[in-house]
């Protein structure tokens, strides 16, 4: 695990959040791609990687939202050493498995986010099915995307790098 790469893609993370949360339709749309973020980092270098993205993810993100901040750090960093667990256990490699790790994670970060506000608050929160089966469907197409993206990533950058070296590093005289 490379610290600057793990901060990387938290930071990453929490720009495109920032970015995207103004165009959702009238606050319909719930999305988390911090948590995408953090279940991304942790699947891809384990447990406490997870763990440190989802603490750095958490507490951006609380400090940002106006919310009380540690909540989301705590359920996030939770979730990412959850997560990092799980993929550690299993072989996920294809990005529509993941995809399906990145939905469970949604509702498991969800859930502590509900019993953590009831603690505090001192009273049971409703459970808001819908809103959460919402924000789960779009968390897994956004981690489909990003796993996707990042798998073919490098391919497309070497295909590029070998066809600029074979062009110009033989001359045929």
């Amino acid at each position: 695990m490379r610290l600057t790469t793990v901060l990387a893609a938290v930071l990453i993370a929490v720009v495109l959040q920032v970015t995207f949360a103004r165009y959702t339709v009238g606050g319909r749309w719930a999305f988390d791609l911090v948590l995408v973020g953090v279940v991304y980092v942790a699947l891809r270098w384990e447990a406490v990687a997870g763990m440190v993205a989802g603490t750095v993810g958490g507490l951006l993100q609380d400090m940002l939202s106006g919310g009380i901040i540690g909540v989301g750090g705590l359920a996030k960093t939770l979730t990412g050493f959850a997560t990092g667990v799980v993929g550690t256990q299993f072989v996920v490699a294809k990005p529509h498995a993941r995809a399906i790790i990145v939905g469970g994670a949604t509702i498991f970060h969800r859930l502590i986010m509900l019993v953590l506000q009831g603690l505090i608050d001192q009273k049971w929160p409703g459970l808001p099915w819908t809103a959460m089966l919402g924000e789960t469907a779009i968390n897994s197409v956004c981690g489909f995307l990003a796993f996707h993206l990042s798998d073919a990533l490098p391919g497309a950058m070497g295909r590029g790098r070998m066809s600029r070296r074979g062009s110009l590093g033989r001359r045929q005289w």
